[in-house]
């Protein structure tokens, strides 16, 4: 399996069409599985059911003026955000059926995540808070606090498992959704929206990253370190303009 790194926080929307790009690709068989771990910059994902809410431009204004590049994901429910404080965890692999085996990816993938947090010092568990933001049964939380969640996207040919860990800044990610959910009508608990620092003081995004690459290898055999190909940067930026 690549293991890639690379990032472009300064262009969000760039980095969420590389993921589009290598989900297409590894589909295509020009790639084999792939994992992804790397620190994004300042985004607000939104999922498609927010897109058909009569508030979605204002909540995209409300992250904006937060800070929060507007974007919209390949999968998942609700509203996430996420900056430079946190860890995006990707793992595209080539899969023959698009209905098979979601639970049991979303299963291994977040039972992974839990391992690397406790590895890092952040007393994780698995399961939905309630009134948690962006809910869903693969959350991860520590001491009442969301701090990641899980999303699949799967098209003929390649499944892809994103994970946003949310390791510091929880004070702005929770300003930032409290204007957002506001401005889409959603309701939900402030309370839940935080950082790993917050139960963990002194754990860092780094940190983090090596847990969870440790635990991928553990998972997956030895990791090839790649940069990204020029194949798949290409058809990030057709797609990004699109």
């Amino acid at each position: 399996m690549l293991l890639l790194d690379a990032s472009h926080p300064g262009d969000p929307l760039l980095d969420l069409a590389v993921s589009h790009a290598l989900l297409r690709r590894v589909a295509a068989g020009e790639l084999g599985p792939v994992a992804r771990v790397f620190g994004p910059g300042p985004t607000m994902a939104f999922g498609r059911l927010d897109a058909l809410r009569d508030g979605y431009g204002a909540a995209r204004e409300a992250a904006a003026a937060h800070g929060f590049t507007p974007a919209l994901r390949l999968g998942g429910g609700h509203a996430a955000g996420y900056d430079a404080g946190s860890v995006i965890v990707e793992v595209t692999t080539p899969q023959a059926t698009i209905a098979e085996g979601i639970a049991d990816r979303f299963q291994t993938g977040t039972v992974l995540l839990v391992h690397a947090l406790r590895d890092a010092g952040v007393p994780a568990a698995l399961g939905e808070l309630t009134g948690e933001y962006c809910p869903g049964r693969w959350s991860v939380h520590a001491g009442g606090i969301k701090v990641a969640g899980t999303a699949q996207r799967t098209i003929r040919g390649a499944s892809l498992l994103a994970a946003v860990v949310l390791v510091r800044g929880g004070d702005r990610l929770r300003a930032a959704l409290v204007d957002v959910y506001a401005a889409l009508g959603l309701e939900w608990d402030p309370r839940t929206a935080g950082a790993a620092e917050d139960l963990a003081p002194g754990v860092t995004a780094a940190a983090v990253a090596t847990a969870v690459t440790a635990r991928l290898e553990e998972a997956h055999g030895p990791l090839q370190r790649a940069a990204l190909d020029d194949g798949t940067l290409a058809l990030a930026r057709e797609l990004r303009a699109a």
